[in-house]
């Protein structure tokens, strides 16, 4: 078994995110109060700066740069991060990465149509 294998069907099932970037697919699982989203995100993807409510994320696989508030670190398979609700940030991915990210925003993403 590989260990970091591939997301199963019943998370490629749930509502995809309607997400502005090419080849990148999202996975929402939502609650009233948070909503979680399982990322599949190609290497060299950049996701341009942003910011919204808060937001805490963990590489499940693969590499990139991700920059908060002006610091930039290297994340990889395991490591977590947390974004404070109003912090800009963005990330450019070293390898194809998959990323679950958990948001305060109940709504951050909506479902494609």
């Amino acid at each position: 078994m590989s260990p970091n294998p591939p997301y199963p069907e019943f998370i490629k099932a749930l509502p995809q995110a309607d997400l502005p970037m090419a080849g990148v697919n999202g996975y929402i699982l939502g609650a009233p109060q948070a909503q979680a989203v399982f990322f599949e995100i190609p290497a060299g993807s950049v996701v341009p700066e942003h910011a919204h409510g808060d937001q805490w994320g963990v590489v499940l696989a693969g590499e990139m740069e991700f920059t908060v508030a002006g610091q930039t670190r290297h994340c990889q398979t395991g490591d977590s991060y947390f974004v404070p609700a109003g912090a800009m940030h963005g990330a450019k991915t070293l390898s194809d990465c998959r990323i679950l990210e958990v948001f305060a925003d109940a709504d951050r993403w909506k479902p494609r149509a």
